[in-house]
């Protein structure tokens, strides 16, 4: 439970979660934790999407909303959406209501779906950025850790290449840090020899 994870004592945590509990429980269940669950991935790739120009406690605070309007965020299932659906997703008020972000998405969806099929899996494709394994980073402090990385400068060429829209490198890394290509957690956090000792190649 959400409560149980901000009573935990001593426990040192990254400083970014702040006091917010949707946030803190974010940070120390999913953030960095490696994953290989194509449809969990393209769950990020929505909400990174959405989180262009806003910041991610906003997205985190509408994620259950996300998950219901966009069918739980099954690239199938979006990648067929049409006008209609499109329109009644503008009047979603669980969601960030912007048209270019929400037609972006569908495309986005179908586009998951061709790369997934030509690699067997988008897993397999995301996964070649980092030679198959997580990066482990070693930050001491908060202001260390980038924005982007030479791994996402060439995701975000390779992504815009098959067609992905808002794939910028900021939010390629971004998806890498939330899916667990790299591990940004600092040093001193308890996460970050939990999220490095993961039994990541079962997720």
């Amino acid at each position: 439970m959400i409560t149980e994870s901000i009573m935990t004592i001593n426990k040192k945590r990254c400083p970014w979660p702040s006091a917010d509990n949707r946030m803190i429980r974010y940070h120390d269940e999913e953030w960095g934790v490696p994953i290989r669950d194509d449809n969990k991935l393209f769950e990020f790739i929505l909400l990174d999407t959405f989180q262009a120009g806003l910041s991610w406690s906003i997205i985190l605070n509408r994620r259950h909303g996300f998950s219901e309007a966009f069918d739980k965020f099954d690239p199938e299932v979006i990648a067929g959406y049409n006008e209609s659906k499109i329109q009644s997703l503008l009047l979603d008020k669980g969601i960030i209501r912007n048209k270019l972000k929400i037609k972006s998405t569908v495309s986005n969806a179908r586009v998951f779906l061709n790369l997934q099929e030509e690699y067997d899996g988008f897993h397999n494709y995301i996964w070649e950025f980092t030679n198959g394994a997580p990066i482990l980073n070693n930050w001491q402090q908060a202001d260390q850790i980038p924005a982007t990385s030479k791994e996402s400068d060439i995701m975000s060429k390779a992504f815009k290449k098959a067609g992905f829209k808002f794939a910028g490198s900021t939010i390629c890394y971004s998806i890498m840090q939330a899916a667990g290509l790299v591990n940004d957690h600092l040093v001193s956090c308890f996460r970050y020899p939990e999220v490095q000792n993961y039994r990541w190649d079962n997720r």
